[in-house]
């Protein structure tokens, strides 16, 4: 399915598209996905899909440069920028814990997306063609305040710049994310000359100056095709366009109040396209909490390469596609397989005191496991949170194999595991799977607090790193041969975050699994997994006490058993209620 979905992209003729991206647009926040639905790999994901979909070349991209605080104070207030390297400012803008923030690197990151709203401008205008920046549309940043996680108006800093060097004529910002651009508005004066049209789902008063159409909430494909119309009616013919193409009017959006599906939001992109006809245009991905947001995002980098409404596949997972991506690379050599020589066989040299090097399962050493964490661009990231020295060591919990990675607290010079995982061979049934006995993903810079709350069993905060992990993991377990990856989860939401990917190995169990996710989907996770935790829960009257059986994600899915019978029947005989905390 796959190939004949590539195919279609590559017999069509290419527009030609420059796309801006660097790897520091992932967020450096680990607490801000889980409360709000923002994906902080949205940018990496959607550029996967534009390259491995051959929609976009890699000779294409550009890679920003961060926007000075000069430029910036061209928008922004002095006293509001020198306010921005307080860690509870920058907090309050991302409704995060303040523990959550490393202010320099989280302002790098937004420097540099306004740095590539910037260098798109100046290409799009160059070479009269559009340009795509994978993080901007930042639109609610005042001067003098940044809200609703845009620290930084980077649209209007790319205006000032421009018409300082010598742009003329009408600028457009055409912002069809669902919220209004409100800091935008508070951000323009009128001799900047612009022209701002916005089609939104909550009615937040904006300026006069704003062409804004509220639409009405849960609005559907049909609606909103034919209010957009409306609204390119009105659009200048500008010498430049900003196109805020938000992903948060997708239905079933954590903070969006719009209802277009992927197909509706791919036509607005096309027709706003035909509409600009062929002028200098700059589009943005502005908002989006949610798990389609990327495929949003990539689907306008589709319709400004190709101009095609073919949709993309339903089960792509651009994560395990970059991670298989890179697995490929690493030899056995480079992870350290047995084959590999080390100062152990060579006591003439050495002496016979030197110990056998230890290795993980056999095969992975401490060097080759650093290796494959520093090419998946892990380690990058841990050094964005705060950790500095990172390293990695091997040895046992009690018949299992360990590896630990620690790393050095920048502020205060301790070290700390921050990833400890305890892993054995193991049967189950008639089959061999890597066996997880513990994985745990620590962040003890982070605190708990009302914004991150404590889940059972934690005792700090996670990383956020939870899929890349399952994805290592199951390489892992290709690479040596084994069947799937097995764990027991602990607690409730362990089993939880991992039901589209693994299930219980027992049929009954699965099924009553399902009928819990099934009876409690209307309760916030927290408060389920915390009522199961303490014994509030109730299957068929009677108390409920977790059980935390083997669960498997199967690398090949031909193998899973053919027990849905079996399952289904258990689902339908299992009802759970939740008894309120006294």
């Amino acid at each position: 399915m796959w190939e004949h979905f590539r195919n279609f992209y590559a017999r069509h003729t290419r527009r030609p598209l420059r796309v801006w991206f660097d790897s520091a647009y992932r967020l450096p926040l680990t607490g801000v996905e889980e409360r709000t639905g923002i994906d902080s790999r949205r940018a990496e994901d959607a550029l996967q899909f534009l390259l491995h979909s051959r929609a976009v070349d890699a000779t294409a991209l550009g890679r920003p440069h961060a926007i000075s605080y000069a430029e910036l104070g061209l928008v922004h207030s002095a006293e509001y920028l020198e306010s921005l390297s307080n860690p509870r400012v920058l907090a309050d803008i991302f409704a995060v814990d303040v523990s959550d923030v490393v202010p320099d690197e989280l302002i790098r990151t937004y420097r540099l997306g306004c740095g590539g709203t910037l260098a798109a401008a100046r290409d799009a205008l160059k070479e009269a063609r559009p340009n795509l920046n994978l993080f901007g549309g930042f639109h609610h940043a005042r001067p003098d305040r940044g809200v609703g996680f845009c620290p930084l108006n980077d649209v209007v800093v790319a205006v000032r710049v421009l018409r300082r060097e010598g742009l003329k004529g009408t600028v457009a910002v055409l912002d069809l994310d669902a919220h209004p651009p409100d800091g935008t508005a508070a951000c323009l004066r009128p001799e900047d000359n612009v022209w701002v049209g916005s089609l939104s789902g909550v009615d937040w008063a904006p300026p006069r100056s704003v062409h804004e159409t509220v639409l009405p909430q849960g609005c559907d494909d049909k609606r909103y095709l034919a209010e957009l119309d409306t609204l390119l009616g009105k659009m200048p013919k500008a010498a430049l366009t900003f196109v805020l193409a938000g992903g948060d009017v997708l239905a079933h959006d954590r903070l969006g109040a719009l209802g277009l599906t992927l197909e509706g939001a791919r036509t607005r992109d096309l027709n706003v396209l035909k509409a600009l006809g062929g002028r200098p245009s700059v589009w943005l991905p502005a908002g989006g909490y949610g798990s389609n947001a990327w495929k949003a995002l990539a689907g306008t980098g589709l319709a400004l390469a190709l101009g095609s409404e073919a949709p993309i596949p339903a089960e792509y997972d651009p994560l395990s596609q970059r991670f298989h991506f890179i697995a490929k690379g690493l030899s056995a050599e480079d992870l350290g397989s047995a084959g590999t020589l080390s100062e152990s066989d060579f006591p003439e040299l050495y002496g016979p005191s030197q110990a056998a090097q230890h290795r993980l399962l056999g095969f992975y050493t401490a060097e080759g496991i650093e290796l494959a964490w520093e090419k998946f661009g892990l380690l990058d990231v841990l050094r964005r949170l705060g950790y500095r020295d990172l390293r990695v060591e091997l040895g046992q919990r009690g018949k299992a194999d360990q590896t630990r990675l620690l790393g050095v607290d920048v502020d205060t010079g301790e070290e700390h595991p921050l990833v400890e995982l305890a892993v054995e061979k193991k049967t189950i049934g008639t089959r061999e799977f890597l066996f997880i006995n513990w994985l745990s993903l620590r962040h003890p810079r982070a605190k708990f607090s009302d914004k991150r709350p404590q889940l059972p069993g934690q005792e700090v905060p996670g990383l956020g790193l939870a899929r890349e992990a399952a994805l290592m993991t199951g390489l892992v377990a290709g690479r040596l041969g084994f069947d799937g990856v097995a764990f027991c989860p602990s607690w409730y939401h362990m089993a939880f975050a991992a039901r589209h990917t693994s299930r219980f190995f027992n049929a009954e169990r699965q099924g009553r699994f399902e009928a819990l996710v099934r009876d409690t989907a209307a309760i916030p996770l927290l408060e389920v997994t915390n009522a199961v935790a303490q014994g509030r829960v109730r299957l068929n009257g009677q108390p409920y006490q977790w059980e935390p059986d083997e669960m498997i994600r199967w690398l090949d899915k031909a193998q899973i058993p053919e027990d849905r019978e079996r399952v289904a029947a258990e689902r339908e005989s299992s009802r759970f209620t939740v008894v309120s905390a006294a």
